[in-house]
Parts: structure tokens; C-alpha cells; sequence
């Protein structure tokens, strides 16, 4: 298993792990690490509090290139939650995927706040408007809200992406990561993916019994619209031979870079032929039943440039 953090479940015990931030990838407890973030959210980077996990484990390959973050009290609201995911890969994965944990919740709460009127929340937005968003419907759907949360995403991971190719410290021409994101707001769920990690949303159904419901859809070449975005950019879309079953990405003219994934932050080899950035954004309505969500990545690199 690759990084993991959870959230709508109390956690209780003490919490085993490594600590690839402080350890350098070596064995041990890990410590809880918390810093101030922006608006009055608390970031955390590793361990645990009452309402979120987080896990990560070095595989037998090279450096941990997974990252995550939880931002507690996230712009400012008592139990909101933004949780991200994110698996780097290439050379400089792990700094990609390390940056864009860091820039993504914060350029998503800074639109957010711009975009409120005198500061106030969304909450407070939505009290003070009466019935602005409008009515739900036979879902439970705010559209008005949830088109307003998918325009501030796509911005917020379009953003990010750009930011990766603007004279930072480090390359990512041929490294990048992928992205699974929510935002949890009383029993609102926004979900953002971008790539291959997952959100699992376990709930209770018959008999008590929990199930696990599968919150996103990997954005993979084997799906025909993404195939086919990639082909009319002039990218190419094949299989290795000697791994038939895995559809690659490639660029036009050359055997490379052979990535497994459609959409992802960085790879900018590949960002003219048709690799995207924008996430597919969806919502989902807790209900009492939903016990909580896993964000997963798929522990190991597929993308062909590590």
C-alpha cells in the first residue's frame, strides 16, 4: 500500500508507521506534524487526530514518492476537511508529488476566500443568501453548490499544474503525479481525481455489513474518451508487448515516456498530445449509514519512467 488518510471516523490508539519526512525512509514511529495553514486551517502532514489516519510505507523500489495532506478546520470552518493523496513518478516524482500537496489546498482555500464577499464563509455565504444555491434535487444535489465547488477545483489544480512549469527548483518535463482529493463540509463530500489513486467510501448495508463504494474511476488509457482526447492531440495510446494488458501513453515521435495514466500534474513531455490536468469532480451526500473514506494511492510506480 502506497499513502492513505481517512476521514468521518474517530481514530483512538496509538498509530505505527514510517516516517519518511523525518527518518529518510527509515523504520520507526511516526510523530504527529501539524502547522498553521491558511484562513485558520491546521495542516497535517502525518499521524492522527480524532477525525483523520494518515499511513504511509516505503515499497522495496527507490524513495517513497507518495504525499498527503489533511487541513483540519479547512478555510476556517470546525470540521471541514480537505484530504489529498498524491503519487509522483518519474525521476522527480516525489517532488512533484510533495509540491503540489502543498499548493493545491492552499490556491484552492485562497480562490475560495477571493471569491466570498467580505471574507465570510461559504456557510456563512449560503445562510446569509437564503435560498442562493438553489434547490436539491432527486439526489441530493445542490447544482448550483456543486458547480461552484468544480469551477474553484479545476481552477485550483489548473493552477498548480502551471506553477510546475514556471522556473521551480526542479524539472518535471518528465515527472509528475497523480492527485485524489475531497472536501468534506457536514454531509457534503467533493471529490476531485486526477490519475489512478482512488477514494473508497465505506458504508453500512444489510445486515449491518460494511461495504466499500468506489468514489472514483481511474483515468486510465483504457477508457475511450480518454484515448481518445490523447489520439486527437497526436498522442499514441498502445501496449508494451511484453505487458499486453497495460495501455501506455506515449508521445508522437518517440518510444517514451510510456505513462499508465491519462491525467496527471506535471509530465509536460506529454501535456501537448493531450495529457490533462483538469480533474473529474463529483459529489456525494452523507447520510448516517457512511462510515468513512479512504484515499489510496496504488503503492507502486506504473507510469515506464522511474
Amino acid at each position: 500500500m502506497g499513502a492513505c488518510c481517512t476521514t468521518h471516523i474517530k481514530y483512538q490508539g496509538r498509530h505505527h508507521a514510517e516516517d519518511d519526512l523525518a527518518k529518510k525512509e527509515g523504520k520507526g514511529h511516526q510523530q504527529d506534524l501539524t502547522t498553521p495553514g491558511h484562513n485558520g486551517a491546521i495542516v497535517r502532514l502525518q499521524g492522527s487526530s480524532s477525525f483523520i489516519s494518515m499511513y504511509t510505507r516505503k515499497g522495496k523500489k527507490g524513495i517513497n514518492q507518495d504525499a498527503m495532506t489533511v487541513w483540519e478546520n479547512f478555510m476556517g470552518e470546525k470540521k471541514s476537511f480537505f484530504c489529498g493523496v498524491f503519487d509522483g513518478h518519474g525521476p522527480l516524482g516525489h517532488k512533484v508529488s510533495r509540491h503540489v500537496r502543498d499548493a493545491l489546498p492552499f490556491k484552492l482555500s485562497s480562490i475560495i476566500k477571493t471569491s466570498q464577499p467580505n471574507g465570510c464563509t461559504e456557510n456563512d455565504a449560503a445562510a446569509s443568501a437564503g435560498q442562493s444555491y438553489g434547490k436539491n434535487d432527486s439526489n441530493g444535489v445542490n447544482k448550483d453548490r456543486f458547480s461552484s465547488w468544480e469551477a474553484r477545483l479545476i481552477r485550483a489544480f489548473k493552477e498548480s499544474d502551471e506553477e510546475l512549469n514556471s522556473g521551480l527548483s526542479f524539472n518535471s518535463y518528465n515527472s509528475g503525479s497523480t492527485a485524489v482529493t475531497i472536501v468534506k463540509q457536514d454531509e457534503h463530500l467533493i471529490i476531485s481525481n486526477l490519475g489512478d489513486s482512488r477514494a473508497i467510501l465505506c458504508t453500512r448495508g444489510n445486515k449491518n455489513r460494511l461495504i466499500p463504494i468506489q468514489l472514483t474511476v481511474d483515468l486510465k488509457p483504457r477508457l475511450p474518451d480518454e484515448a481518445e482526447r490523447i489520439e486527437k492531440c497526436g498522442g499514441r495510446v498502445f501496449a508494451m508487448d511484453e505487458e499486453p494488458h497495460v495501455l501506455r501513453v506515449w508521445a508522437p515521435d518517440q518510444d517514451s515516456p510510456g505513462l499508465a495514466m491519462t491525467r496527471a500534474f506535471g509530465d509536460f513531455c506529454l501535456k501537448d498530445y493531450g495529457l490533462s490536468s483538469i480533474p473529474e469532480v463529483s459529489y456525494r451526500r452523507l447520510t448516517n449509514n457512511d462510515e468513512f473514506v479512504v484515499l489510496a494511492t496504488d503503492g507502486y510506480c506504473r507510469c515506464g519512467m522511474c
